[in-house]
C-alpha cells in the first residue's frame, strides 16, 4: 500500500485526546486505501502526543504540534496545508472509523461527480450492537441525495431538529481541487467551524451528496463536555453568517436561511450574556441583554419566564 499514491488525508485535531487517540488513530490506520494521515497536537496537556508519536514508524503518519491552543479549525488548515492527497477527510480524535468508509465515499463520490461526499454518521459507544446505533440526520434509509446552500443552512437550526443533530456535525470527504480553486479553509472559530465551511462551499457552487452510513462512529460519551462553550463563540458564528450574507449571488432563499441561523444565535449568545450577568451580579449587564431586536428580547423574556415558573414549582416540591 505505501508503494501507491495517497488517495485521501485524513485529518486528525487533538487536544488533551489520550483516553480515545489510540482508537481514533488505529481506526485511520485501517483504512483499505493508502491514505496520510496528519494528526495535529492543539498544544495538550497529556500524552495524547506521546501515543502519536508511539505509531510514528507508520510511513504514512504524521505529527504536527501546535506551540499554543488555537482550536480545531487552525489545527485542521495547518494538517491541509502539509497534506498532499486529492481527498481530505475529518476525523474527530474521539471518534472512529470502519476500515472501509474511505474507499466507498471516494469510489461514489468519484462515480457521481461530486466535491463533497458525507455518510450519515452513527452515534454510539464501539462495543454497541450496530442496530442500536442511532443516526445524526435520518432514521430510514436515504440512499444519495443532493444537499444545496438552503438545505444545508437550515438543517443547521437546531431549534428544527433538536440539539446535536445539525447536519454542520457531518464528516464529509472534500475534493481538494474545490477548496483549492476558491481558497476555501477553516474560518477562526471555535464553534460551528464544520458549518461555516460546508456553507461557504455550497454557496460557491459545491456539489455536496448525503449518503447513508459508511462508517463514521461518533463516540457517544457520558462525562462530554461538548455542549459547554464560552459565550462569545455565538457571537462569532453570527459575524461569520455575516459574511456569508455578503457573498455575491446568493438566492432570496439561502439569504433568508443565513439570517434565520443568525437569530438563533442571537437568541443563544443574549441568552448566555444573561446567565454570565447574572452570576457574575452584574444587573445592569443583565438589563442591557434586553437591548436587542424584537424577536430577540422576546424569546429572552420567555426563557427568564420558564425559568421562573421552573425554580418556583421546585420551591414547592420542596415545601
Amino acid at each position: 500500500m505505501s508503494d501507491r499514491p495517497f488517495v485521501a488525508t485524513i485529518v486528525i485535531a487533538a487536544f488533551n485526546a489520550e483516553a480515545t487517540i489510540g482508537a481514533a488513530l488505529a481506526s485511520a490506520l485501517a483504512q483499505t486505501v493508502p491514505v496520510e494521515i496528519v494528526v495535529v497536537d492543539d498544544a495538550s496537556k497529556d500524552a495524547t502526543a506521546h501515543i502519536v508519536e508511539a505509531a510514528k514508524d507508520r510511513p504514512n503518519l504524521r505529527l504536527l504540534r501546535q506551540d499554543r491552543n488555537a482550536g480545531p479549525a487552525a489545527a485542521r488548515n495547518r494538517a491541509i496545508e502539509h497534506s498532499t492527497a486529492p481527498w481530505i477527510a475529518v476525523l474527530d480524535a474521539d471518534d472512529i472509523m470502519e476500515p472501509d468508509r474511505i474507499a466507498q465515499l471516494i469510489a461514489r463520490a468519484e462515480a457521481e461527480g461530486l466535491d463533497f461526499l458525507a455518510d450519515d454518521i452513527e452515534k454510539g459507544h464501539p462495543d454497541d450492537d450496530p442496530g442500536s446505533r442511532t443516526r445524526l440526520w435520518s432514521d430510514t434509509p436515504i440512499g444519495l441525495i443532493p444537499i444545496d446552500a438552503t438545505t444545508f443552512i437550515r438543517a443547521n437550526l437546531s431549534s428544527g431538529r433538536g440539539e446535536r443533530r445539525e447536519m454542520g456535525f457531518l464528516k464529509p470527504v472534500m475534493r481538494r481541487a474545490f477548496l483549492d480553486r476558491h481558497a476555501l479553509r477553516y474560518g477562526p472559530l471555535r464553534l460551528g467551524e464544520d458549518y461555516d465551511l460546508y456553507a461557504r462551499a455550497l454557496i460557491l457552487g459545491a456539489r455536496f451528496g448525503l449518503c447513508d452510513p459508511c462508517g463514521y462512529l461518533a463516540i457517544v460519551h457520558d462525562d462530554s463536555l461538548s455542549g459547554a462553550h464560552p459565550t462569545w463563540v455565538h457571537a462569532d458564528l453570527m459575524a461569520a453568517d455575516d459574511r456569508m450574507l455578503a457573498m455575491p449571488g446568493l438566492t432570496k432563499e439561502t439569504r433568508r436561511a443565513l439570517r434565520d441561523h443568525r437569530l438563533e444565535h442571537h437568541k443563544k449568545w443574549v441568552w448566555r450574556r444573561m446567565i454570565d450577568s447574572v452570576r457574575e451580579r452584574r444587573p445592569i449587564a443583565a438589563l442591557g441583554c434586553f437591548h436587542a431586536p424584537m424577536p430577540v428580547a422576546f424569546d429572552l423574556s420567555r426563557k427568564l419566564g420558564a425559568e421562573g415558573l421552573q425554580r418556583l414549582g421546585r420551591r414547592f416540591r420542596s415545601d
